[in-house]
């Protein structure tokens, strides 16, 4: 039985390594992650939350197209069956947020606390029934549509329609979504490439463009039986791995790809926003995909990205199913599939035309059953956006990566027996990015500095250098003079903000989003992300400086008193504000000049949802915010010795 010293020192010693995550979140040797800088969760760390990416797929309208019996059977034999069958599934903009935030494209793996996982050729080929196995989805390039269109579908669209060597989708539904009874052979194949187009386009190879699709996919529809020996499944994935890869840099805001297939993924093998069923689980209908079909229950509205974000900090091993196809039946899965499979295990690269992949199924080798061990070293790679020009044969220019795919077969990963997996967890929570979000947010940190500050300041002067020398005497002297010049420098540079009233700073909306009149046209998520994380956390009161009392239009710093509503400034920034309207949004203080670049705001806001442009709460935010007041600040009292003093606060 253990000792309660025993128990006592593992608490201190948890307690510490938490400490320390919470100012260093990792990773430690940045041989793994060298792209940490350009990650989003380097801008979530600083501050600088982008909120819930806006997810592309064009799915909602897939069942408006009437496909005749032989179309379905050309839609088989062409390798897309399964896929024909998936329904669109509402996407948890938060939750696909929350998971690309933890995405590395240094690995293409998830890091997770609980190590790397990844979505594989076997997800995908379990999910969507795709073929994992075959040729490159490869080809020629263009940037012009007409002849192309008309060669594969007898037609070429209106120049509204198009845009470089892309098709708009609405195009394609409006011409070919039904097909005439008595329609030729030559008609039917038309029409049923038009949909394999719009299929693929709306789904697997979603863009960022809007309603558009490559004409590039048609010509490897023209014959449907030589259509069916590619490999879709991997391409879909190589297409997947590149729009994650990136979403998760920080200037991002956008994602595409199979946002389907990504969700659930995530509902598969995460207890993390899991929904639950007004039905039964669906085990025994492939692809599995269709176990997610139908309305889901249970609450979703405050589940926002901090929220997702918290939890997959949190991961724990009893949230993750590494392997969730094991109890299924394999009886449902076509024999064609299931002959595939081991190439989930393949290390290979994955190709969809100019994007090229590493899938490294070696860094999550519990997807497959296997004890993990240390993986290799990833080869550090470039990706390029080859093609170009019209008319280009990406074949020519990747020749290595094709090599690759040419030789999957023989680079499976195999298991190897009795591994004690600590080893492999000490080297991987050095690699890693242990947390996303701050334990503690920065304005809490920011007041605890300023405490420990004083604290050393005041024990500098209070303490008698009676019997030192004159080496201790100067050291002391030196230590007053840096604690009090950092104290003179945090309140010096700051000015404090007061909301209008508590009700105004109360408001919390989580879950919902809006696009903001700022000057980079960014969207913000109307929750301030440190004060989800401030609630989640049981801190003491920091003790110094925090809040203010307002006398007679005078501010002033009152010790031992916390209002973590308060946000600090730039002492310039009153210079500035006469251009300035002030809006208190929920939790949340925004700033916005009127010198506002308007074609960016405007794109900004046809791009947002509908529930994101709320005429009533924009008239409602406006007022609300009557203006804003500049006043003198008193003096601000940090020893016996110093006093310093700031200009200006702003206050509502």
């Amino acid at each position: 039985m253990k000792s309660e010293d025993h128990y006592y020192a593992s608490d201190v010693l948890n307690s510490n390594v938490m400490d320390y995550y919470a100012t260093n979140p990792g990773p430690v040797d940045d041989s793994v992650l060298y792209d940490q800088d350009k990650h989003v969760s380097a801008a979530v760390w600083e501050g600088q939350d982008r909120g819930a990416l806006r997810c592309h797929e064009h799915t909602s309208k897939l069942d408006r197209w009437l496909l005749t019996e032989k179309q379905i059977e050309l839609v088989k034999r062409a390798g897309f069956g399964y896929l024909r069958l998936i329904p669109a599934i509402s996407l948890d903009n938060p939750l696909i947020s929350a998971l690309v935030e933890r995405w590395r494209r240094e690995t293409n793996t998830f890091h997770m606390t609980v190590g790397e996982m990844t979505v594989s050729l076997e997800d995908v080929a379990y999910l969507l029934g795709l073929p994992i196995d075959g040729k490159p989805v490869i080809g020629v390039t263009h940037t012009a549509c007409d002849s192309v269109c008309v060669r594969y579908l007898g037609k070429s669209p209106d120049s509204g329609y198009t845009s470089g060597g892309m098709v708009k989708l609405s195009w394609l539904k409006e011409a070919f979504s039904e097909c005439p009874e008595d329609a030729s052979v030559e008609d039917i194949e038309c029409h049923t490439r038009a949909y394999l187009l719009y299929l693929v386009g709306s789904t697997i190879y979603s863009t960022t463009t809007g309603n558009k699709v490559p004409v590039m996919y048609l010509p490897l529809f023209e014959n449907f039986d030589e259509a069916g020996k590619y490999a879709w499944g991997a391409a879909a994935l190589s297409f997947l791995y590149r729009a994650l890869g990136n979403a998760s840099l920080r200037s991002q805001s956008t994602i595409s790809g199979c946002l389907t297939l990504l969700q659930c993924w995530s509902y598969y093998h995460l207890n993390v926003g899991r929904p639950k069923l007004h039905h039964d689980p669906i085990h025994e209908c492939f692809p599995f995909v269709l176990r997610w079909k139908g309305k889901h229950s249970g609450p979703t509205s405050n589940r926002d990205v901090p929220f997702y974000r918290k939890a997959l900090d949190s991961l724990k091993p009893s949230d993750v199913d590494w392997c969730p196809y094991a109890n299924i039946s394999h009886t449902v899965i076509p024999e064609n599939i299931l002959n595939q499979l081991i190439l989930g295990r393949s290390r290979t690269m994955l190709i969809c035309f100019d994007k090229a992949e590493r899938h490294l199924p070696d860094r999550c080798l519990r997807q497959f059953g296997m004890h993990q061990t240390v993986p290799e070293e990833v080869q550090r790679w470039e990706r390029k956006t080859r093609g170009v020009d019209g008319g280009v044969d990406l074949s020519g220019k990747m020749e290595s990566e094709l090599s690759e795919w040419a030789n999957r077969s023989f680079h499976i990963v195999e298991a190897e027996e009795d591994l004690d997996e600590g080893e492999y967890m000490n080297w991987y929570l050095r690699v890693t990015r242990r947390l996303v979000g701050r334990p503690r947010p920065i304005s809490s940190e920011f007041q605890r500095m300023n405490a420990a500050l004083r604290d050393i300041a005041h024990v500098a002067d209070t303490l008698s250098t009676h019997g030192m020398d004159d080496q201790q005497i100067q050291s002391i002297t030196r230590i007053r003079f840096v604690a009090h010049e950092c104290l003179r420098d945090h309140v010096g540079s700051s000015t404090l903000v007061v909301p209008n009233s508590e009700d105004d700073v109360g408001k919390r909306m989580r879950g919902k989003e809006r696009v903001r009149r700022r000057g980079m046209s960014k969207r913000r998520r109307k929750d301030d992300p440190e004060e989800y994380y401030a609630a989640g956390t049981n801190t003491q009161t920091p003790i110094y400086p925090s809040a203010v009392d307002v006398d007679q239009g005078n501010m002033y710093y009152v010790e031992n008193e916390v209002d973590p509503q308060h946000l600090c400034l730039p002492a310039n920034a009153s210079a500035a504000l006469s251009g300035v309207s002030y809006h208190v949004d929920g939790a949340r203080d925004d700033y916005t000049t009127d010198e506002i670049d308007e074609p960016e705001y405007q794109q900004a806001v046809e791009e947002a949802d509908e529930d994101q442009l709320s005429h009533g709460q924009e008239e409602s935010l406006c007022e609300t915010n009557a203006g804003v007041g500049v006043v003198q600040q008193s003096s601000l009292e940090n020893s016996e010795n110093i006093t310093l003093q700031t200009d200006y606060t702003v206050t509502a």
